[in-house]
């Protein structure tokens, strides 16, 4: 199977109401060119799973602002000032998670598992609606995995297979959005072919990799 195909070859992918999980950073590490596709096709009634939502310009916050996202969940959300105002104005949901917390429950999915135990949020407002359960005297809180329909990530330097290597800190989350979906679509900043990757830098084996786009510079 080929995977290295052209943003338009990708369209027919994405529907309304899906769930999208997108790595990256804020700014850093984010496929800014699979986000600027799913603006111009404007499907709506997202759910957009990732660290954070980016800036009103980059990244989550393109989507926020353009109107296409009915939930996101994050730990992040400060430095776009339009996921606040919509969540003020119940416009969109918003679920904060801690963090660690947060890629816990994208490792769980990625590895199936059926939750995730975290002391993290007990006596705060993060645990409302969740189950407790005490271990040796101690209360923990169940969090359950997160996985999505498609997940969107960027690798640094990638193969006509998919393996993938990220350079320094474009790696943050992206290898464990890259387990928690059915369908992942890696944007490559520098594509190679497989004999030019060294097997010990590869983070992200093709195997998890269904489709492959060239970073348009």
């Amino acid at each position: 199977m080929n995977k290295i195909v052209k943003l338009d070859d990708l369209k027919s992918i994405f529907k309304d109401g899906m769930t999208i999980m997108i790595g990256g950073f804020l700014d850093c590490g984010t496929p800014e060119n699979i986000i600027d596709m799913l603006v111009k096709l404007n499907i709506k009634n997202l759910t957009i799973i990732g660290n954070d939502t980016g800036f009103p310009d980059k990244g989550i916050g393109k989507l926020i602002v353009n109107g296409q996202v009915k939930k996101v969940i994050a730990s992040h959300i400060g430095t776009n000032s339009e996921t606040g105002r919509r969540m003020n104005t119940g416009e969109m949901e918003v679920e904060l998670s801690p963090q660690g917390t947060l890629i816990e429950r994208i490792r769980a999915a990625g590895s199936g598992l059926g939750g995730v135990l975290t002391p993290t949020g007990i006596g705060t407002i993060v645990e409302k609606g969740k189950r407790k359960i005490s271990i040796n005297g101690k209360e923990y809180l169940l969090e359950l995995p997160l996985k999505a329909d498609v997940s969107l990530v960027k690798g640094s330097i990638v193969d006509e297979f998919g393996n993938t290597c990220y350079r320094a800190t474009t790696k943050n989350f992206n290898p464990y959005i890259a387990m928690a979906a059915d369908t992942v679509i890696m944007e490559a900043e520098n594509l190679v072919k497989c004999e030019e990757l060294n097997r010990e830098d590869i983070m992200t084996p093709g195997v998890l990799v269904n489709y492959i786009i060239k970073e348009v510079i």
